[in-house]
């Protein structure tokens, strides 16, 4: 079964630190480019981040550039969201995206709450 598959979402105090993961099953994420999402209530789905399939090149929103990194780690079919330095705005569901042509897949999204 195709499937992106999120985990590691939580509570987090302010200015502490999360990884979240999203694992591929049914296809390898090797060559697709791979993204995060988030969308805070009453927001507009918005991408923080994104990996190039090829070139290596990375994207970060600029509320999260020096916070934030992305990452994949091919063995486990896996890519990752490392954040730190959390601020209370970075509360949301954040979805992980996998695109390779015409073929795309979305995570089903993963709860981050930044609170004290």
């Amino acid at each position: 079964q195709v499937q992106l598959v999120e985990s590691g979402g939580g509570l987090v105090q302010p200015g502490g630190s999360l990884r979240i993961s999203c694992a591929a099953s049914g296809f390898t994420l090797d060559h697709y480019t791979v993204a995060w999402f988030r969308q805070a209530p009453g927001k507009e789905r918005e991408a923080v981040s994104c990996s190039g399939s090829s070139d290596g090149s990375t994207y970060y929103v600029d509320s999260v550039k020096g916070r934030f990194s992305i990452s994949r780690d091919n063995a486990k079919n896996t890519v990752y969201l490392q954040m730190n330095s959390l601020k209370p705005e970075d509360t949301a569901v954040y979805y992980c995206y996998a695109k390779w042509g015409y073929l795309n897949y979305w995570g089903q999204g993963t709860q981050v709450t930044v609170s004290s």
